[in-house]
Formats: C-alpha cells, structure tokens, sequence
C-alpha cells in the first residue's frame, strides 16, 4: 500500500456508475493497495459490472446506488452531468454529513451538488482528464466548506492514484482547470498530429515521425516536471541557438502568433464550459 493510499486504508470508497473513467479510479486505487473489497460500484447494466468483477474478482457490485451510498466514506459520483439529478434521488434522504461525495461530472457546481444530496454533504468536485486511463492524469479538485482536512487528503490520494492532483480554491476556477487539462490532452494531441504530419511531409515514415514526436513530447513535459523552480521560458531559451534551426521554427510560431491562439483556444473552453455548467445545473 503507497502512502497516500494509507489514508484510506480504514475507508470504504464507492462508485456511482462504472465507465472507463471509473474503471481507471478504482483500478489505480486497487494497484495502489487499497484492497478491492473496500470498494463499492454501482451501475445500471450488467455488462461493465461482470467486466469490473472479472478483473477484481472481491469487488461489491450492486444495481442499488443507495447501496453504494449506504456503504462507502467517499462517494464518487462517475455519471454524465445530465444524469446526476437520477442517479442522486436514489439516495437523496440519506444522511450524507459524514460522507464526502466526489463528483466527476463536468460543470455541475456544488451548490447544484448540495441541493442534490442535502446542505450538510462534503462535496468535492473533481476534473480528471483521460490520461487518467493510463495512470498519468491531471485532476483538478476543488472542496465546499463541509469538506474536512482529512476528506480532503484523502481525495487527493484517490485522485493521486492515476496521476496527479491539484486544488484550487475558487470554484469559478474549475472552468480553467477544464481548459488547461480536462481538454488539454486534446490540444497536445493536434499539436503532435501536425508535427508528425509536418515530418511525413518532409519525408520521414510516419512510424518514425510518430515515435519521435510522442517521445519528444514526454521529454519535454519530464523536463517542465523535473525543473518545476526554473521559468519553462527559461527551459525553450536553453536549447535555442540564436540563428539555429530552433530558433527558425520558433520564430515562425511567433509570427504566426501561437501563444495568442493557444490563449484564444483556452478562452473559448471557458466560455463554452460556462454554458454547459447553465445546461447541467438547470
């Protein structure tokens, strides 16, 4: 069991639905140590559950939500933002003062959250991205004032379990959060089409082109991770040679102003997650 992990080794966790994203949770939890019959899953259909017990053989499944919520200290709620109000009247005269309820659907608030579940739940939302699949994602977490110290630990081992964690103190920020990471594999992924489809056009295999721009990619985000007391400016100006080859492309990526393109794309996300949020919280 890791360390983080170690916070929740009294704790039952549970999951209100069973999709890819709660899969990647509880499969990083239960690699991480924490033993799979402390964890609780519920789902409509049968088939993702079977596949879920097939794989952790002591996992509880139920198609009871209120079981689930019955059950478990930490009650991630894995469901599409326009279910959330279904999938919580299941369980919405339960005493939940003393569970903390993790929400993954993007955009529905908190106070949508606690007029769900009652004043008094610990609500905590969450914006995992799908990197997360794989044990590299990003969450952003952000916590009401129900949530104690200790809830809030343990959220982020949770979350730590297949990535990383980061809190933020303002909810308006979550939107930001979404921008940045819960859409930005996206945006690293055209970035890394374009390169690999620059290279092909320039004569290189599109195996080698691919190869070398994701392992390109993952040195250069090792390398922000590694140096997280030096500016990443700081990193781009120490492999430019003023009249190189680097500076070439970098300055045609100036001109063609990327960085305000890249803020615009960032804005636009905001905007749009602003509207949807109006859509969900209804």
């Amino acid at each position: 069991m890791t360390d983080s992990i170690e916070l929740l080794k009294n704790a039952k966790v549970g999951f209100i639905g069973a999709g890819n994203m709660a899969a990647s949770i509880l499969g990083g939890l239960i690699q991480s140590g924490l033993p799979a019959e402390s964890i609780f899953v519920s789902n409509p259909s049968a088939g993702k559950l079977e596949a879920l017990k097939e794989k952790h053989p002591t996992l509880n499944t139920t198609h009871d939500n209120a079981e689930v919520a019955n059950n478990v200290d930490y009650l991630l709620l894995a469901v599409k933002p326009q279910k959330m109000a279904l999938a919580c009247d299941d369980f919405k005269d339960m005493d939940l003062s003393k569970t903390c309820a993790i929400s993954v659907a993007a955009g529905v608030t908190c106070e949508t959250l606690t007029n769900l579940l009652g004043d008094d739940t610990p609500v905590v939302r969450s914006m995992p991205n799908t990197p997360s699949l794989i044990g590299y994602g990003a969450t952003g977490l952000f916590a009401n004032d129900k949530v104690t110290a200790e809830q809030r630990e343990a959220t982020s081992a949770i979350f730590d379990a297949v990535g990383k964690s980061i809190w933020v103190e303002d909810e308006d920020l979550m939107d930001v959060v979404t921008a940045v990471s819960g859409s930005g594999p996206a945006h690293y992924f055209l970035f890394m089409e374009s390169v690999v489809q620059g290279g092909i056009e320039l004569g290189l295999p599109e195996h080698t082109a691919r190869e070398l721009a994701a392992q390109t990619a993952l040195g250069a985000a090792a390398m922000v991770q590694q140096n997280g007391d030096m500016e990443i400016g700081q990193l781009r100006r120490n492999v430019t040679s003023p009249g190189g080859t680097t500076a070439a492309a970098l300055d045609t990526l100036n001109d063609n102003h990327l960085p305000d393109i890249v803020k615009k794309a960032l804005q636009a996300s905001v905007k749009r997650g602003k509207e949807l949020a109006e859509i969900a919280n209804k």
